[in-house]
């Protein structure tokens, strides 16, 4: 893969889409974790020079040191970038609160709900921007094994690391100059009170996941299927029930 043509490939893509518009789309919106496809999708929203309003969401979250430092880094060398910072923490205990007392206790729902917070965060800020929320999904979490939260993160106007791998993406963010404190760091999705892994939630590694995804004879092929099969619902459209004859 030639990066450099990949990464103008897809900062003219971003360009081409809010140039094609059919309404004045002003700014591009994305949050920022602290995780590498976040640091890598909000260079390439800065590198169109579109103003980029880069958003770190504190929710539980015990440490913001790599999240505060790339957009520390994001600000040093784009003049395009604003950074804000929104804690969901009180949000969530009092959502929290309210579902507990009515018996509504389920521990993942929980988990996707602080997804489905920051997205309504993120789109509140676009609507204030006149933006667009940019998705940082990458290829193997959308549409691989679907691990991403319905109308959480998967909640977003465009994708524009959806094709790469988590490989590419490494290799991206490292000529990008993406830290290495980000690109060493265990891919985790922040939702879980343990700081779970994404390795340790999906049971197979990225690099697995990427040779079951292009290899039908890998050894963890099967592993690979059946967490796809859980989360294909997420890849589909909605099921919209037509009505053949109304009268």
């Amino acid at each position: 893969m030639d990066n450099k043509k990949v990464i103008l490939y897809i900062v003219n893509w971003i360009k081409d889409y809010v140039s094609s518009s059919n309404y004045d789309i002003k700014s591009l919106v994305v949050g920022v974790s602290g995780g590498i496809d976040s640091a890598l999708t909000s260079i390439l929203c800065a590198k169109t020079g579109i103003q980029t309003i880069a958003i770190k969401i504190p929710l539980k979250t015990k440490d913001l040191t790599l999240s505060k430092g790339h957009c520390d880094f994001l600000i040093s060398n784009y003049d395009n970038v604003k950074v804000h910072q929104v804690d969901l923490t009180e949000t969530f205990d009092k959502f929290h609160e309210s579902c507990m007392s009515i018996g509504f206790t389920n521990d993942l729902g929980f988990a996707n709900s602080k997804s489905r917070l920051r997205m309504m965060l993120l789109y509140q800020a676009a609507s204030s921007y006149s933006g667009i929320v940019v998705g940082t999904g990458n290829k193997v979490e959308d549409f691989g094994v679907g691990f991403y939260t319905k109308y959480g993160d998967g909640g977003v106007d465009i994708s524009p690391i959806a094709d790469l791998t988590k490989s590419d993406v490494r290799s991206l963010a490292k000529d990008l100059g993406v830290s290495d404190d980000i690109l060493k760091s265990p891919p985790t999705d922040g939702l879980w009170d343990d700081d779970r892994t994404d390795e340790q939630q999906l049971e197979l590694s990225y690099e697995d996941l990427e040779d079951a995804m292009s290899n039908e004879n890998s050894i963890h092929r099967k592993k690979y299927l059946d967490i796809r099969k859980r989360n294909i619902h997420k890849m589909k459209a909605i099921p919209v029930c037509i009505i053949k004859d109304k009268n």
